[in-house]
């Protein structure tokens, strides 16, 4: 069985947990009440007004004028989710993070010691109650995909379980935007066909669907019947690392892009400095309102400096955006070809530059480390200020 964990709100519920004045209020991380910036995660006070990640904060504002903004503190959010990590780890050793605040655990051979995926579902998110005053939600399925929207069906603080035998009885009357993959381009494709629900998207043909959907079309056909052969991949032998953000709604202004293009890339060169390795290839993710996904990749020499990933990383979004005026559903940043070999001599000038560079970095993590991620910010973090543009020379968990 799978089991996939998803903390409700996390960024925002820590804030209320930490500032009780705050409990019932509408309270987002990230941006600003000046209407700069961009919302990183909303609570379901504000939720309730229509405001989400990913929102300009002048656009959350005129939703919800009396929205109250706190300063993100990545690090201690990256703290409390190593602390539910380990949790997880106290039942199964194969645990996938996403991010910060959702994970994959495979729970098969766990079920002799600790019961089944449902009693272990309930077991951790009462242990992560008790110990981080925090809520989650679960969804226990056979496969990963299940799992996923098992875990969102009933938020918040839900619990779900998907019988194997009854797969179809659970998806069928769900709606087609449920679908990994089917967003609002898809989904208006969908309804053209007369199509609404899970139950409909079944009733046609592999044939009809690669007509309509190209090669696509086969990934709708086994989702619609419930079919994910993929394995939960331990974060632990990961020979990458990687992070990504999806949007709740799309975008297509390029700022706000490489925005998260500067926050996704400082993630992962934290990580990978904090575990002392270097990288050598970059890869760059792009995914649309039609669901099509570009991937490109370049190779590099080694570093761990966020100023070469962003700028390999800013140079590869140029040439996957290039021509291209359609919103953006996902972005999402690795790096690969992991070593803990140091990079090679370089010129004495090229060299002092890297050393600028490490020095930046390093000095940069110590402080978020010692006094959390607010104490100091590099181009555009968290808040998004999309009235500057990151500097290419600038300077967290799955």
């Amino acid at each position: 069985m799978i089991i996939h964990v998803d903390m409700d709100a996390f960024y925002a519920s820590v804030e209320i947990r930490d500032n009780p004045t705050l409990a019932g209020k509408p309270v987002v991380v990230g941006g600003s009440s000046t209407g700069r910036g961009v919302v990183a995660a909303a609570s379901y006070e504000a939720r309730k007004y229509g405001v989400h990640s990913a929102m300009s904060s002048k656009v959350a504002l005129r939703k919800c004028p009396n929205l109250i903004f706190v300063k993100g503190r990545m690090e201690h959010y990256a703290a409390i989710s190593r602390q539910i990590r380990d949790i997880f780890f106290s039942f199964t050793s194969l645990v996938e993070p996403l991010s910060l605040d959702e994970a994959f655990l495979d729970v098969s051979g766990s079920e002799r010691l600790f019961g089944d995926g449902l009693t272990i579902a309930a077991e951790i998110k009462k242990r992560i109650s008790q110990e981080t005053r925090l809520v989650a939600s679960a969804g226990v399925a056979p496969n990963k995909y299940l799992a996923k929207i098992a875990s969102d069906y009933d938020k918040p603080d839900g619990l779900t379980f998907v019988d194997p035998d009854n797969i179809q009885g659970f998806l069928d009357p769900l709606p087609i935007s449920r679908v990994w993959g089917i967003g609002p381009v898809t989904e208006k494709k969908f309804i053209r066909l007369g199509v609404s629900n899970v139950a409909q998207l079944r009733s046609l043909s592999l044939k009809v669907l690669q007509s309509e959907l190209g090669i696509n079309g086969d990934h709708f056909y086994k989702l619609a019947r419930g079919i994910d052969t993929r394995a939960v991949v331990p974060d632990r032998v990961a020979k990458s690392v990687s992070h990504e953000k999806t949007f709740p709604t799309d975008i297509l202004d390029q700022e706000i892009l490489l925005a998260w293009l500067l926050e996704l890339t400082d993630q992962v060169g934290r990580r990978i400095r904090r575990n002392d390795i270097f990288g050598r290839t970059v890869k760059l993710k792009f995914r649309y309102d039609d669901f099509e996904t570009l991937v490109r990749s370049k190779s590099i020499a080694p570093t761990n400096t966020t100023q070469t990933l962003f700028e390999t990383a800013a140079e590869l979004m140029q040439e996957i955006n290039r021509n291209r005026k359609r919103g953006v559903r996902l972005i999402g940043v690795g790096v690969s070809n992991l070593a803990r070999q140091a990079p090679v001599q370089l010129s004495l000038f090229d060299q002092a530059e890297k050393d600028k560079q490490s020095r930046v970095d390093n000095i940069s993590d110590a402080i978020r480390d010692k006094f959390g991620v607010a104490k100091l910010h590099r181009g555009t973090n968290l808040q998004h200020d999309i009235r500057l543009k990151p500097d290419p020379r600038i300077d967290n968990e799955n």
